[in-house]
């Protein structure tokens, strides 16, 4: 994802608005919205081109400068529009501050998004020329089937020997695509079970209606039965180290959402709340970790972990001075050893499970995880987390506060 050089830029500048294209004067009034549509359309890249597409802000129709200011806060704003998790899967794009024609623009440039279809709040936009439109069931099929061509991601993978059967129509239609899908669009009513599955990429296609690595994730009946590795193993030690006694243990499988449900509470069970009188005006009641934190951490986990070529589980262990949360794959495209664990910077080895959380509500934004664990740490009292990375797994270790760390 190299910059487009500035006679790229003035290149699309100079001509009129097309589906690599759109100019914005300033960020003002109902901006926000078809910038993000616009987005969306540019990461559909429904043409084919395979090139990004740009948006300026700062110019006027005829590509001559606005005076609109640039600076940081806008910067900021436009970033925001790849983690506020609106546009599922999030886009690959970046924003800069470029000097065109002697004047500051903010230039928001998209990649073709590998998984299409790519939706905003729910509804798939597309270029067609200088205009952005909704997308057609034809639209969507053609999205679905480069989607499967480029076949990058295994999430995409279809499972052989998996049927409809295996995937929980009553879950899908009650729970997912309510927040999926746009009321409208599901109110049009247009699409078959299979095209709805298909286009949320639970599908290999409509016409080859075979689950997805995905669709068993997310809504299988049984998907351990076809991903072998895809479960928690919890073990509460009583001790320092991994032969000291056990005095809880779990295999936590099911669909992502149920997983988190069933864990969840596992947690909570374990966190013990000591409560503080000396020094302080009132008492004080805190648990040896921000359950928020944990919670951040293992849905990290499942959300990024590597489930191909693999059985490995996450595992969570939880000992009397530490919690261990391994989940299997390394860092990941643009996280490496070197910058893991820097705020704001993400990858995706699997970006329609991360949309999925999204919808299923179990993230809010992305790319914040690990910056919120570790705020929430701090406040809580406890040191940082610590990682521990490989290539083939990532380590987060969360250290209990001082004083709840002796063993008795």
């Amino acid at each position: 994802m190299n910059p487009l050089s500035d006679e790229a830029l003035l290149a699309l500048l100079d001509s009129p608005e097309s589906d690599r294209a759109e100019r914005k004067q300033a960020w003002t009034g109902k901006v926000a919205e078809s910038v993000r549509q616009a987005v969306c359309a540019f990461a559909n890249d429904l043409p084919g081109y395979d090139q990004p597409g740009v948006v300026f802000i700062g110019v006027n129709d005829d590509g001559t400068p606005s005076g609109s200011p640039v600076d940081d806060q806008l910067l900021l704003t436009l970033a925001d529009i790849k983690t506020d998790g609106r546009i599922i899967p999030p886009p690959s794009m970046t924003v800069e501050r470029r000097v065109l024609r002697g004047a500051p623009v903010a230039v928001l440039t998209v990649w073709p998004a590998d998984a299409p279809p790519v939706s905003f709040d729910g509804r798939i936009w597309i270029r067609t020329g200088p205009r952005r439109d909704r997308a057609t069931r034809q639209d969507e099929r053609v999205l679905n089937e480069r989607r499967r061509a480029r076949d990058i991601h295994f999430e995409s993978h279809p499972v052989r020997g998996a049927t409809l059967a295996d995937l929980n129509r009553t879950v899908f239609e009650n729970e997912y695509l309510p927040s999926a899908v746009a009321p409208d669009v599901l109110a049009a009513n247009e699409r078959s079970y299979e095209q709805r599955l298909a286009a949320c990429g639970m599908l290999a296609t409509a016409d080859d209606p075979t689950p997805t690595v995905l669709g068993l994730l997310v809504l299988g009946v049984t998907p351990r039965d076809w991903l072998p590795g895809h479960y928690i193993q919890f073990l509460r030690i009583a001790g320092r180290e991994l032969g000291d006694p056990i005095v809880d243990e779990a295999e936590i499988d099911g669909t992502v959402g149920t997983m988190i449900q069933q864990l969840d509470p596992k947690l909570r069970a374990h966190l013990a709340t000591r409560v503080e009188f000396a020094g302080l005006p009132v008492e004080q009641r805190r648990a040896p970790y921000p359950f928020a934190a944990l919670q951040q951490i293992t849905r990290n986990a499942l959300m990024h972990r590597n489930y191909e070529g693999t059985n490995a589980p996450v595992r969570v262990y939880w000992f009397d001075d530490r919690i261990e949360v391994i989940s299997p794959g390394g860092p990941y495209g643009a996280v490496t050893v070197g910058n893991f664990g820097r705020p704001g910077l993400a990858d995706y080895r699997n970006p329609q499970l991360a949309a999925a959380f999204k919808v299923l509500g179990l993230a809010q934004r992305f790319g914040a995880g690990l910056s919120v664990a570790q705020s929430e740490l701090r406040r809580n009292g406890n040191p940082p987390a610590r990682y521990e990375l490989d290539a083939g797994y990532v380590g987060v270790i969360l250290p209990t506060r001082a004083e709840d760390g002796a063993v008795p």
